[in-house]
């Protein structure tokens, strides 16, 4: 889609047009007759949140309402899902080319909308030999939305689009290697600096979860760093981000039965989400010091691959009694946050990770499962956000006693425990690594794939959490 900003007078405008009604104010702008406007007033007196379309030979007109005296967040929302419902009608109608204006309406609703059309437009093309219908162009009333600000979103859903890409790529067109050449090269065009450890450098620093999971694979290792240190950060020590970076789970050889294993591509998606939000705000020049350590590697069940009571030495020197090797992601994860613990310091770490069925069987698809140590402020600050930006948040409680259910008998822990409480679980093992860093662990294993559409997310990877994260970022200082 193309974007242009521009004055739009709607009584003038010669074309396509949306026009976004929030309340009465908004009718002696609207280009409706008499008649037009009695129709309008019955339907909106029925129905706050209805789509009406007006025949304007060889135009339409698109008349969105929606209720302005909610809650912003609520109203917000409404306008993503009808922006949704508009292009499924723009496109039975043809119509691939739209300007967009209102009357009375803030800059935050017509980012809303905008938003809503641009993230429920994309679709993942990349291998069909017919490419679907999609919208065109975009213009919007510049008289709505400062330049700068409206920039800054088309920077934000750039980076949005790049993580649902990188998630929807299967394995065989991007592994490890290449995902991370393709950060290196983003980076390189930002002024963010890359580090790439390949596999003689992660058997250098000891990081026994990711070799270990590693051992199956014909593709070797990656690990890679991201660090964006704006001049006048309002944080002395960085924010550490940790991705999940498997990039394809067969399950090892606690293989994944029956069609399990499909869509399993997507268990990445921790690491494009942390990449995309560290690039997002080196884009729009966030000032907030950002490190992202990215562990990279598929889990596979060939070769050597590593098994169920193997023990592992982690990074920190841990060591881990295997007791599935399908709870791979948490020990890839493991080597991560302790090696950003060591070379960062960071005041606060976050991980996100497609890691536990249990995490989508709680809260199923509407929202990401998170838990925290000594985090309470910024898990309150994300939550705010994640309200605000509909990226919502579901904390678990992270009691010390979830401990005992990962004890070892024979190492100092175990990657698993019972089927009770697995998701919490997951994040202790994770705490542990930590350490005394505050940390926020966020299992988005409901949230990052749909295998149908999903209100405005088509089939396919979401990019949920990003903008969840970004937001917080935007909003960090004031904690």
């Amino acid at each position: 889609m193309k974007y242009n900003l521009s004055p739009v007078e709607a009584k003038q405008y010669a074309g396509n047009l949306v026009f976004l009604y929030g309340d009465e104010v908004a009718e002696r702008s609207l280009p409706l007759s008499k008649k037009e406007i009695e129709l309008l007033r019955e339907r909106r007196a029925d129905e706050k949140d209805c789509i009406l379309s007006f025949d304007r030979l060889p135009y339409r007109l698109y008349v969105v309402c929606f209720d302005s005296e909610l809650p912003a967040q609520q109203s917000q929302e409404r306008l993503r899902r009808s922006a949704n419902k508009l292009r499924e009608r723009m496109l039975a109608d043809k119509v691939y080319d739209i300007a967009l204006t209102g009357e009375g309406i803030i800059p935050e609703e017509v980012v809303a909308f905008a938003e809503g059309l641009t993230i429920s437009d994309y679709s993942f093309d990349r291998y069909k030999g017919k490419t679907p219908s999609h919208i065109a162009s975009l213009t919007v009333d510049s008289r709505l939305i400062e330049a700068d600000e409206w920039q800054r979103n088309l920077c934000l859903w750039n980076r949005l689009f790049w993580c649902r890409e990188w998630v929807n790529i299967p394995v065989a067109d991007l592994n490890a290697a290449q995902f991370a050449e393709e950060l290196a090269s983003i980076a390189a065009d930002l002024g963010v600096a890359c580090t790439i450890f390949d596999k003689k450098k992660i058997e250098a620093l000891r990081m026994g979860g990711l070799l270990g999971v590693n051992r199956g694979s014909v593709d070797e290792p990656r690990f890679v760093v991201l660090e964006y240190k704006p001049e006048k950060a309002v944080n002395s020590r960085p924010v550490a981000l940790v991705g999940k970076g498997v990039m394809y789970d067969t399950g090892g050889l606690n293989i994944k039965p029956d069609d399990y294993m499909r869509d399993m591509k997507s268990d990445m998606a921790g690491a494009a989400t942390m990449a995309s939000v560290l690039f997002a705000a080196a884009d729009n020049h966030l000032p907030v010091h950002l490190v992202a350590c990215l562990p990279m590697t598929d889990n596979r069940p060939g070769f050597n691959a590593y098994a169920a009571d193997d023990v592992l030495t982690m990074y920190d020197g841990t060591t881990v009694e295997v007791v599935n090797t399908d709870a791979e992601g948490r020990l890839i994860l493991a080597d991560a946050i302790a090696y950003a613990v060591a070379s960062y310091k960071p005041e606060l770490l976050i991980d996100i990770a497609t890691l536990t069925g249990a995490a989508m069987r709680a809260v199923g698809p509407y929202a990401l499962v998170a838990m925290q140590q000594n985090a309470e402020n910024p898990l309150n600050l994300l939550r705010i956000m994640g309200n605000q930006v509909y990226e919502r948040v579901a904390e678990l409680p992270f009691f010390e006693e979830y401990d005992d259910m990962i004890k070892s008998e024979v190492a100092d822990i175990k990657n698993c425990g019972e089927a009770q409480a697995g998701a919490i679980t997951a994040g202790r093992f994770l705490a542990h690594f930590a350490a005394n860093t505050p940390y926020i662990h966020l299992d988005i294993a409901g949230v990052a794939f749909f295998s149908k559409r999903e209100g405005y997310y088509a089939a396919g990877a979401t990019g949920y959490g990003m903008r969840l994260l970004y937001a917080f970022f935007q909003t960090y200082d004031i904690m």
